[in-house]
């Protein structure tokens, strides 16, 4: 199961890196987006995911850390899933605004055809 979320990170970011290199505004964004998503993903299955296990100690005493599940990497996710949406947004008013003024979607703002 490990290689296959490997391949499916691998994918993704390769993808991402591929679309970033292309001359459309629209391709960057796409490609931003699936890096963005292939480095949640990473960070979600590096953080060790319980089912069945709660993120808390509610309790007294020494918590066993082997019978709670780590809530640290649900939450960087989470905030890194507001923060992509909010800089896509961003990126998409940039774009329409540089569409615009140049008349184009190019990245440098020239037709190359």
């Amino acid at each position: 199961m490990e290689i296959v979320i490997s391949l499916a990170i691998g994918v993704l970011f390769g993808s991402g890196i591929w679309l970033i290199l292309r001359p459309r505004s629209f391709q960057v964004l796409t490609g931003l987006m699936l890096m963005s998503y292939a480095v949640n993903l990473f960070i979600f299955i590096m953080g060790r995911l319980w089912v069945n296990r709660p993120p808390l100690t509610l309790g007294t005493g020494t918590p066993d850390p082997s019978l709670f599940s780590d809530p640290l990497p649900q939450a960087l996710v989470l905030t890194a899933i507001v923060i992509g949406f909010a800089t896509t947004a961003l990126y998409l008013v940039v774009m329409i605004g540089s569409r615009g003024l140049t008349g184009t979607d190019h990245v440098d703002g020239e037709e190359s055809d």
